[in-house]
């Protein structure tokens, strides 16, 4: 059966233990330094208390070190990852190729979306030398994932909620190249979300103040079963910088969509973690962070409409009518010169809003519910309970209990008995499991009906049933290990550029060990000579399809190029590799 893992993001401790209460098989957060979100770091204390939480349901840890790494960082990168080791994470998720140089213990290792996994030659090699998923690029069409399953064996990972990159993960270079913030660093200083002015050779402004750039966020709960067919097995919602709530409601609606499939195929599918959650709201997508949604290339190679051009903000939920919102509601609209606003509700009188303060709304403007106060107040408090199904059996030499993660523990029976005056409600004793993490499936018991053993009696081995499960659960815990590396497997090319982000003197050991002889080392420590422009973003997305102006289409509009995107002082020239269908930004 194939194992289905849907893996939560989780900035702290607190809102990873939400996201396995609400149904993740898995969580990814950071670690205390070399992670890609910088501001979602996290000591080793708090992934090792996570990690102790998680495995109660065989829900799995991994953790994020995925920067490139300088040469007087490794020794503390190699530190790091044997704490993490101790810790108890499952996984560690990995940009740069010198931690499989390190001096590491036989953790399993994850390929970071930042090795830019797009061909089944890449997917191969990774899978050769050693790594035991692969976090695919968010820009692969549902046919190239096929082709990515069809040349490995190893699980596929993908993103299928939360903000998408518009380069392609791990080449992205604008942050570096105009602010010397390294998104291969942790500190991008997300360039593509500005307002951009767009002109062409002659000077002509096609687009003033777009955010040409900003993509709408991913949203695929409805194709998780085309996803599945395509090959991907876990399923990775985007958001280490997001609050608890986006994380319960993303987690809640992606575990029913996960679910339903599960139950349409139970011979073809199963969840990798145990438990069920209980959770007191419906879950609906459009109440969290989303500046619009797409499916982006899943579907088709050249989509338009996949970029939020007004705004990079939060659009919130459509309102089509304007009686349900309610007083502290906040509100968003483009008021009458076309900019992004918002307000607080005060009230409604009949079609009108009352805000908190004067607004330009014009009239037959959409409205958009950003912050939903009722929705939200109810997010604030405790939404979900997580339980293992424990059955047990009572017999005259002992209790027996046995839970659904295969744990079995045999309890003997050392209690005083008696003559039972009434039939004993022998199952509603072993059903007051209170704040376990265990729900009574179903009990038997094979006493005679006139035995009588006490309530308390019973309620100690009901205890001790229960510890004993929870001691089985630790020393079983199905901890994977690395798999070995392929020293005879061969990298596609002979050749790197600054791309392919070589920082430190053992990733270009490693590379060079797999048959790669020309090296050019990372920008962030080999800065490109002056004057020359450099490549620093690509991208399936493109401008000029998005503004109708595609070269491959008939009809289109023909422009002056090269074309440039203008943000205050910085510009950016524009090419277009129409064969592929991918734009470049030089800078």
């Amino acid at each position: 059966m194939t194992q289905l893992e849907l893996l939560a993001p989780a900035g702290n401790a607190e809102i990873a233990v939400q996201a396995i209460l609400h149904g993740a098989d898995a969580v990814y957060m950071g670690a205390s330094s070399h992670g890609a979100r910088r501001n979602a770091a996290n000591s080793v204390d708090d992934i090792r208390r996570v990690a102790d939480f998680a495995h109660i349901y065989r829900a799995k840890v991994y953790v994020t070190v995925n920067t490139i790494v300088f040469d007087n960082e490794l020794l503390k990168v190699e530190r790091l990852i044997h704490d993490l080791y101790r810790a108890g994470a499952d996984a560690i998720i990995v940009q740069d190729m010198s931690v499989l140089r390190l001096d590491i213990p036989p953790i399993e290792l994850h390929a970071s979306t930042q090795c830019d996994i797009r061909t089944p030659e890449k997917a191969r090699f990774l899978q050769d030398v050693g790594f035991s998923q692969l976090v695919l690029p968010r820009e692969l069409t549902l046919g190239e994932i096929k082709e990515i399953r069809d040349a490995v064996d190893i699980p596929l990972e993908c993103f299928v909620h939360g903000a998408l990159c518009v380069c392609y993960s791990g080449r992205c270079h604008a942050s570096q190249a105009v602010c010397g913030r390294s998104a291969n660093r942790g500190e991008c200083a997300q360039i593509c979300r500005l307002p951009f002015t767009l002109t062409d050779a002659t000077g002509k402004t096609i687009a003033k103040d777009k955010h040409l750039l900003s993509l709408r966020d991913l949203n695929t709960v409805d194709m998780i079963p085309d996803l599945v067919r395509a090959g991907a097995s876990s399923f990775k919602i985007e958001g280490r910088l997001k609050e608890a709530a986006y994380v319960k409601n993303t987690v809640a609606a992606y575990r029913a969509a996960i679910d339903r499939l599960i139950s349409e195929k139970p011979d073809e599918y199963r969840r990798s973690s145990f438990g069920v959650s209980e959770t007191s709201f419906t879950p609906q997508l459009s109440k969290s962070f989303n500046r619009g949604f797409t499916h982006y290339f899943l579907n088709q190679r050249r989509p338009v409409g996949i970029i939020s051009p007004d705004t990079p903000k939060s659009l919130g939920e459509p309102i089509s009518d304007i009686s349900i919102l309610h007083n502290g509601d906040g509100i968003s609209f483009f008021d009458s010169k076309g900019n992004y606003t918002g307000a607080m509700v005060n009230g409604i009188a009949g079609k009108r809003i009352i805000t908190s303060k004067p607004c330009d709304i014009p009239k037959g403007a959409r409205i958009y519910r950003t912050s939903d106060r009722i929705w939200d107040k109810q997010m604030q408090r405790e939404t979900s309970v997580r339980k293992i199904e424990v059955s047990f059996a009572l017999d005259a030499k002992g209790l027996t209990a046995r839970c659904e993660r295969g744990c079995l523990v045999r309890i003997p029976l050392d209690c005083t008995t008696d003559i039972a005056r009434k039939t004993p409600d022998y199952s509603g004793i072993f059903s007051r499991l209170g704040n376990t993490p265990y729900v009574m499936r179903d009990f038997t018991s094979s006493l005679a009906p006139d035995v009588f053993i006490p309530a308390a009696e019973l309620t100690e081995l009901r205890r001790r049933a229960i510890d004993a499960l929870d001691r089985a659960n630790i020393t079983t815990y199905p901890f994977a290990k690395r798999r070995k590396e392929n020293p005879s497997a061969r990298y596609m090319s002979e050749s790197l550029d600054y791309r392919d982000n070589v920082a430190n003197r053992l990733a270009e050991q490693f590379y060079r060990e797999h048959g790669v002889r020309n090296i050019r080392k990372a920008i962030e420590v080999a800065p490109p000579p002056k004057g020359s422009p450099l490549r620093v973003m690509t991208t399936r997305h493109c401008i000029l399809r998005e503004l109708g102006m595609c070269k491959k289409e008939k009809g289109s509009t023909k422009i002056a190029e090269p074309l440039t995107l203008l943000s205050g002082r910085h510009a950016f020239t524009l090419a277009f590799n129409c064969r592929d269908c991918e734009m470049h930004l030089l800078f």
